[in-house]
């Protein structure tokens, strides 16, 4: 079943640990973790596509104000929710349309194997089908990260700490946790996001920015991406 999507405000910071200590003392009298994280924060795994000309990568670095880019997502290492993801960017607004996957469907598209997307009866499986054979889309970059997020009902806010970015370059059995990884973050940083649908409260936008952060369009997909291609030709001639 597809989920219904809606557009939203994104903010992205880089930040330092120390930042992050405060920010979390400050947020923590309104705002509560989300029940998501069981522990405290969850492990996110990304498996981006893109065409033979990384269409999604030029795009996203020429500051292209309407672009999309699909993904196939899932946490904590496990199959339980599995999702196809098409991330659209519109001027200054996000839109996010997703699909559940199997985990043997996952297998399959990791294995360029699409056909199965037709019979699912569903709009953004029938997009990604025709993207894959018309585009030639393929998993190009994979992206792991640790995120800690917290939500308030007022604004329909959303703040996630995220830490420990890495890029993975190999693709086979993609649900496993040992696969080797790079770290692309500068050593101390991590990244602060703001989501919010139809306002930030007044008592959020007097925190942003925070002092030492660098307000920037970051996308943990630019830098995973090019982290991978330094180690695959194939990915370095676009970039």
């Amino acid at each position: 079943m597809q989920e219904k999507t809606q557009f939203r405000h994104e903010l992205k910071y880089m930040i330092n640990y120390a930042d992050r200590e405060i920010l979390k003392a400050k947020i923590s009298n309104f705002m509560s973790l989300d029940e998501n994280a069981g522990n405290g924060s969850y492990k996110i795994r990304s498996v981006y596509f893109d065409d033979y000309w990384s269409t999604a990568y030029v795009d996203k670095t020429m500051g292209i104000q309407h672009r999309k880019k699909y993904r196939i997502r899932f946490y904590d290492d496990s199959d339980k929710v599995i999702k196809l993801e098409c991330k659209i960017k519109n001027v200054n607004y996000i839109n996010k349309k997703s699909s559940s996957l199997s985990r043997e469907e996952t297998e399959m598209l990791m294995d360029n194997q699409n056909d199965f997307l037709l019979k699912r009866g569903d709009d953004l499986c029938n997009e990604f089908y025709y993207q894959c054979v018309s585009r030639v889309l393929r998993p190009k970059c994979i992206v792991d990260y640790e995120r800690e997020p917290y939500v308030f009902e007022p604004g329909d806010v959303r703040i996630t700490f995220d830490h420990d970015v890495r890029s993975t370059v190999l693709f086979k059995d993609v649900f496993n946790s040992e696969l080797p990884s790079i770290y692309v973050l500068e050593p101390g940083k991590l990244i602060l996001e703001v989501k919010f649908t139809s306002f930030l409260p007044q008592i959020i936008k007097e925190m942003l920015p925070i002092p030492s952060g660098d307000f920037q369009a970051f996308s943990k997909f630019t830098y995973c991406y090019e982290r991978a291609a330094s180690f695959n030709p194939l990915l370095k001639k676009n970039i």
